[in-house]
């Protein structure tokens, strides 16, 4: 087709040169000539607005829930990072279902303690509080805020304080502890947050500690991992939480044993992000004190599992130093980002122990 009009431009130029030659000389005109000015508004095709942003413009640093309306003082208070009991004798726990993350550990006789993290909401009291191991500095260090115990070797209290980790304990003389009446010592010393974050006021908040997913289904484990219902864990004989997915819930509901694993107000504890890794424990040495398991993990690196949501992915982990956040990676080596929520880490030994432990997940 083209060039058949080409073709026929040619032949019809070339007739008009015939032309144009047959025709009588003519005397060329000076006068100027009409100009004619033609306005085109140029033509701009329509385009779709963009999307909405998914991500809130404000958000809770520790579960990435949206704080729009929150007060900026309350957004600016410390996370508190306060040990709890985790034994038969210290079950229920007073509030441990308003912490922003929770950390599992392994201590003495395969008993596990937790580290409740404490920054969106300040319950007035919570407990009981129980003392302090020495990898607890470098667990709960990239939070920003105080560490809250009572009691521990002596030995263990001056190391944290010497590496700049600030400490609210009953050791040191600080306030907002109390005990109740309903248990026997040691297992009924409560506090009060609002007591230990006064103490605390010139604090930072803490930063975000891992990538939140906006919108939620796009968290890592949602978008490329495997459905899964149990998170079955074997710390010891006297540890074996596990997770089971409520579709109704939509949140991991956490049990001891077989036991649903509730507060004194009967709320069962639950979490949105489960984080399952594998760590090396190693004793410590029983000069100044007898011999405790440390769990490593500042300047550590393992492997692991991210269950957010009813999904779940392996991962690799790492945690530069002390006041570094925990690396949570995929085998490919991508970053892994969380659905908004609360989240648990369990801290599972796979060395220096001399017993089996697991991690089942289906």
């Amino acid at each position: 087709m083209s060039k058949t009009r080409l073709s026929g431009a040619l032949a019809a130029a070339g007739a008009l040169t015939l032309l144009a030659a047959c025709a009588p000389a003519t005397t060329t005109s000076s006068a100027p000539q009409a100009t004619v000015s033609v306005s085109v508004e140029p033509s701009i095709p329509s385009l779709p607005e963009a999307p909405e942003d998914p991500r809130p413009e404000v958000v809770w640093p520790l579960t990435g829930i949206e704080a729009a309306d929150v007060d900026q003082e309350d957004l600016d208070r410390p996370a508190l990072s306060i040990k709890i009991e985790n034994s038969s004798a210290a079950r229920p726990q007073e509030n441990l279902d308003k912490a922003d993350v929770v950390f599992e550990e392994y201590v003495e006789y395969g008993i596990s303690r937790l580290i409740a993290v404490y920054h969106s909401d300040y319950p007035d009291s919570v407990g009981p509080i129980r003392s302090m191991r020495p990898m607890d500095k470098n667990i709960m260090g990239s939070f920003a805020g105080p560490l809250v115990f009572s009691g521990a070797q002596a030995r263990f209290v001056s190391a944290t304080q010497n590496s700049g980790q600030k400490v609210i304990a009953q050791d040191v003389g600080s306030s907002g502890f109390y005990r109740t009446s309903g248990r026997a010592a040691p297992h009924n010393l409560h506090g009060y947050p609002a007591e230990f974050a006064r103490q605390a006021s010139d604090m930072p908040a803490p930063e975000a500690q891992w990538e939140w997913a906006f919108p939620a289904e796009t968290a890592t484990a949602q978008l490329e991992g495997e459905a899964a219902s149990v998170i079955d864990i074997t710390m010891s004989s006297q540890s074996q939480p596990e997770w089971r997915w409520d579709a109704d819930a939509d949140a991991w509901m956490r049990y001891e044993g077989s036991s649903p694993h509730v507060t004194m107000d009967g709320t069962q504890l639950s979490a949105t992000n489960v984080v399952a890794l594998w760590v090396e424990i190693k004793y410590t040495s029983s000069n100044g004190g007898s011999s405790v398991p440390e769990t490593l993990v500042a300047g550590k690196s393992g492997t692991g599992y991210v269950a957010s949501g009813d999904q779940y992915i392996p991962i690799n982990w790492s945690k530069a130093g002390q006041y570094d956040p925990f690396v949570f990676a995929t085998e490919s080596g991508d970053p892994v980002s969380f659905m908004p929520g609360q989240t648990w880490v369990e801290l599972i030994p796979n060395k220096g122990i001399d017993h089996a432990t697991a991690i089942d997940i289906s």
